[in-house]
């Protein structure tokens, strides 16, 4: 404020000198006029001075000016060097961003709103091929991996995908991406090739140990079979034959889901146009033959669109879902399997059983290999385990997904989705 009554004792001690000078020569406005254009010459300077200053970077604290002007260096000053302290302190921080993301052993990738490279760690140059020189190229541009083009393009990164490294085909990279701020997206890529091997150890055991046990259990299931048909088997053995027989089959069922599952997980894939409406019609008939004098299932078919795909894969898919429906439902209530189109162009198929329902707990976990929900029976049901599990791989294979809806003591809605590409 003192420097503020300076500047105003300056303009009126000029304009009282001009009063009084006029009172002798008179021309008051004209002497007003040049004392005003001094003022302004002189506030040119000054500001002439100021920019001059702040273009060679303000990094000089200029308080001997004097009046107002004084505190307008100061301040321009201060904010000058908090910026400078601010910045120090930035770029601090994004050396340690930087050294941190190096040391990671997942490839980092930043993603501009058009898939330009913004940024890479050191690990995405060793595994994806990247180089500094890079950045500002589309990525599309340097992995040429039709699926990672087309994973990028979809912008669904609900799910990952897995592909081939672009610098060694023997090493396989599980992709995702996370959307951040404003178009940016984060690529992690992530070596998984020592998995996959495991994964494909495991279902090439699993194939080998099934395999090779169909023939015992052949000639196994061939002996029972002969014994229960004879006339002078004694009483004490035939209950033991029977038990043996049914665990025969139970096992005979495993094996044949084990190897189904090894088969969907290994075999090329089809794209024949399937009659969606013969196949769920023969499908509904031959389980309702499975209910002795009931006729439980009701069939409605709103759509006349088909899928392309595999008949016998979505035969398998199928039929678990409505055996199943059948099965955990009581022996009077109907099953209703129907086929339509949703406003959204998607296909749907949606079986409802009005059984004793899942647990919330336990619908994300129905497709896993084995489980089976706890649940108290008054009758036991058997079972593989396998059937959902063969379900969710026939559907993948199909580009399609499955919804579960259910309710405890109300039901369940199995949905198999197709997407638009699938309709032929």
């Amino acid at each position: 404020m003192d420097r503020w009554q300076r500047e105003i004792k300056i303009v009126l001690a000029l304009a009282f000198f001009a009063f009084l000078l006029s009172y002798f020569v008179g021309h008051l406005t004209g002497i007003l006029l040049v004392i005003s254009v001094i003022l302004l010459i002189r506030q040119s300077l000054v500001i002439n001075d100021l920019e001059r200053w702040l273009s060679r970077g303000a990094f000089r604290d200029y308080r001997d000016r004097k009046g107002i002007w004084s505190d307008i260096y100061y301040h321009l000053w201060k904010i000058k060097k908090t910026d400078k302290k601010r910045k120090k302190k930035l770029s601090r921080m994004i050396d340690q961003f930087r050294k941190s993301t190096d040391a990671l052993p997942d490839a980092a990738v930043v993603l501009g709103e058009h898939a330009q490279i913004e940024w890479t760690n050191k690990a995405a140059r060793e595994v994806l091929g990247l180089k500094k020189s890079d950045k500002g190229q589309r990525i599309p541009n340097l992995i040429r991996s039709p699926q990672f083009v087309q994973f990028l393009k979809g912008q669904d990164y609900g799910e990952k995908i897995c592909i081939p490294s672009p610098v060694n085909d023997n090493t396989i990279l599980q992709i995702s991406v996370v959307p951040y701020g404003v178009g940016l997206r984060l690529l992690l890529a992530q070596d998984v090739t020592q998995i996959k091997n495991m994964e494909r150890m495991r279902t090439d055991f699993v194939a080998n140990v099934s395999h090779e046990l169909r023939t015992p259990l052949t000639v196994l299931k061939g002996y029972l079979e002969t014994l229960l048909e004879m006339d002078d088997v004694p009483k004490g053995f035939l209950r033991s034959f029977q038990s043996m027989s049914m665990q025969t089959e139970r096992m005979q069922h495993l094996i044949d889901d084990l190897l189904l599952l090894a088969k969907l997980e290994t075999k090329a894939k089809k794209a024949e146009c399937v009659d969606m409406r013969d196949l769920l019609q023969q499908i509904c008939h031959e389980s309702d033959l499975l209910e002795k004098d009931e006729r439980r299932i009701e069939l409605n078919l709103q759509s006349q669109a088909n899928v392309r795909g595999d008949a016998q894969e979505l035969q398998s898919a199928f039929t678990n879902l409505v055996v199943n429906a059948l099965k955990y439902s009581p022996a009077t209530s109907p099953v209703k399997v129907s086929w339509y189109k949703r406003s959204d162009g998607v296909l749907c198929l949606e079986i409802e059983d009005f059984g004793e329902g899942i647990a919330a707990a336990d619908i994300p976990r129905i497709t896993e290999r084995f489980y089976r929900a706890e649940v108290k029976r008054n009758q036991k049901i058997t079972g593989t385990g396998l059937g959902l599990a063969i379900v969710k791989h026939v559907l993948v294979r199909h580009d399609a997904k499955l919804e579960v809806e259910s309710q405890l003591g109300k039901g369940s809605h199995f949905r198999c989705l197709f997407p638009q590409q699938r309709i032929c």
